[in-house]
């Protein structure tokens, strides 16, 4: 087997070849990779609605002996991609091109918007922006140590858009006030990317306790966290540096808030509008001379 082709990239490729009922068990590991298949066989087989021979007929045909040997190869893959700053920095500067790092920073930028764009469910994202533009649902969003930064942004202007939209501090002794007012139907938008973060998912726990919809901006590899989200959204966010690039998620937050205007506009145009007067009453901006 080509050991720069991943699990994921098979299963894709392979999803022509495969029966009704692998097709069925394939898509539903992809929509939900790689958690779907971390557990036991049983577990992954009723989840997707299919047998257990359905289960290592699929491995089989992926090239594995069976689905032990499957989910070995996952669990390697898996940890591999969760390393630390410092591994990845060692990983990817032994063999770097001689082209300049703007060239190839922009290169891989490029390829993981691509590739995110390229897997994202249209009918996923319609159904997320519908939820986070529905009158009467509260929106919440929360990211963690480097996330919070596209959770900050999104509440700042879809408080624009919309109503009722707060964004909620990663220091967990702020979240009891929060969750006091999270009632059923709301929604929790949360930005989670590896090294997954334990603060996030008790949050998420806690949220569907109070029977919050929960929609997670992952990266492909997805956060433990989609165990418990109504809608997962992934993005490629590898990059030749210590650390991984989030540009892919900023354009899908961006490309929400587009989505989300356009859906509540007849609302949105009016806030603007007084939300300019406003600004032009407290001199908020400089004139231009």
């Amino acid at each position: 087997m080509d050991a720069t082709v991943t699990i994921e990239d098979r299963m894709r490729a392979a999803l022509a070849d495969l029966t009704r009922a692998e097709r069925q068990l394939a898509t539903h590991i992809l929509r939900h990779y790689p958690v779907a298949a971390l557990g036991s066989i049983t577990a992954l087989a009723k989840a997707a609605e299919v047998s257990t021979p359905t289960v290592v007929r699929l491995c089989q045909k992926l090239g594995f002996k069976g689905y032990p040997d499957y989910q070995g190869a996952l669990r390697t893959e898996v940890e591999a991609m969760l390393v630390s700053p410092l591994a990845k920095h060692d990983r990817w500067a032994g063999g770097v091109p001689d082209t300049h790092i703007l060239n190839r920073f922009a290169d891989a930028v490029v390829a993981n918007l691509q590739a995110t764009l390229g897997q994202i469910d249209h009918a996923e994202f319609d159904a997320v922006a519908r939820l986070l533009a529905e009158k009467g649902r509260k929106v919440f969003a929360m990211g963690g140590r480097i996330t919070h930064a596209h959770a900050d942004y999104f509440v700042t202007l879809m408080k624009v858009v919309r109503p009722d939209v707060t964004l909620l501090s990663d220091m967990s002794n702020t979240w009891p006030p929060a969750l006091l007012d999270m009632r059923r139907g709301d929604v929790l938008l949360v930005f989670d990317i590896r090294r997954y973060e334990n603060s996030v998912l008790q949050l998420v726990e806690l949220a569907v306790e109070q029977g919050a919809e929960v929609v997670l901006v992952t990266d492909r590899w997805v956060s433990p966290a989609a165990a418990h989200a109504r809608h997962c959204l992934s993005c490629h966010i590898e990059a030749p540096s210590a650390w991984d690039s989030t540009v892919s998620i900023l354009v899908l937050v961006e490309t929400l808030l587009a989505a989300v205007q356009s859906l509540t506009w007849g609302e949105t145009e009016g806030r603007l509008k007084r939300l300019e007067t406003l600004y032009d009453r407290s001199r908020f901006f400089r004139r231009h001379r």
